[in-house]
């Protein structure tokens, strides 16, 4: 049986292979944002190579359980968490949902798509974490529909203390697949990047909002 460890650099090596992620640390990419980046991260790109996108989905089947137990229903957060979410629930025999960013315009103007019962417990399903904003947001709307949370489970994160500390004050237990130090550690092991990279790609996650500057 793979240890965490070795199952999170394997998921990071995949993201690296399929170019899933990207680093480019003396090229940097803008974020919408307009911080400076060295990496990005499109785990949509995942979903186009199928045997990468089941080993994905049981790593996530395995982690809920693990971590939350089997809840009633999985909630995948538009528009990545879509896809991710419903191979999860689909996997787990469990009804699926979704959860837009704001309530849709027109017709019932709903924000929860799909059928919620008050009460059912509910594991929500990103593809990436970043700040945390999208992802907390998707939870509020589920409390208020009077859904218990188990937590959330994602591909990947960066890691930024402020988005640790804003699940930790949500209350919301977050799970990863993979995560920034696993992704740099398989990139250095598998010379993606070379070691003299290393500092200024962990540089940027200390500091992401003045990195570059």
């Amino acid at each position: 049986m793979q240890s965490n460890r070795d199952s999170a650099l394997k998921i990071a090596e995949f993201l690296l292979q399929i170019k899933a992620v990207k680093l480019q640390p003396e090229n940097p990419f803008t974020w919408a944002s307009g911080w400076k980046s060295p990496i990005y991260c499109d785990n949509r790109i995942t979903l186009s190579y199928p045997k990468i996108r089941t080993h994905i989905r049981q790593m996530y089947v395995d982690a809920i359980l693990d971590n939350f137990g089997k809840p009633e229903v999985i909630a995948g957060v538009a528009t990545a968490g879509i896809a991710q979410g419903a191979l999860i629930a689909q996997e787990l025999g469990l009804p699926f949902i979704y959860v837009r960013s704001t309530s849709k315009g027109h017709g019932m103007q709903n924000q929860i798509e799909g059928h919620l019962e008050p009460g059912q417990s509910v594991v929500v399903i990103e593809d990436l974490v970043s700040t945390g904003k999208s992802s907390l947001q998707a939870v509020q709307a589920l409390r208020d529909a009077n859904a218990s949370v188990k937590g959330l489970a994602a591909i990947f994160t960066y890691g930024f203390d402020h988005a640790t500390k804003a699940f930790q004050d949500a209350g919301v237990p977050l799970v990863t697949l993979t995560n920034y130090s696993h992704l740099i550690e398989q990139a250095v092991k598998s010379e993606y990047i070379d070691k003299k990279q290393v500092e200024s790609l962990e540089n940027w996650r200390v500091s992401p909002e003045t990195w570059g500057q």
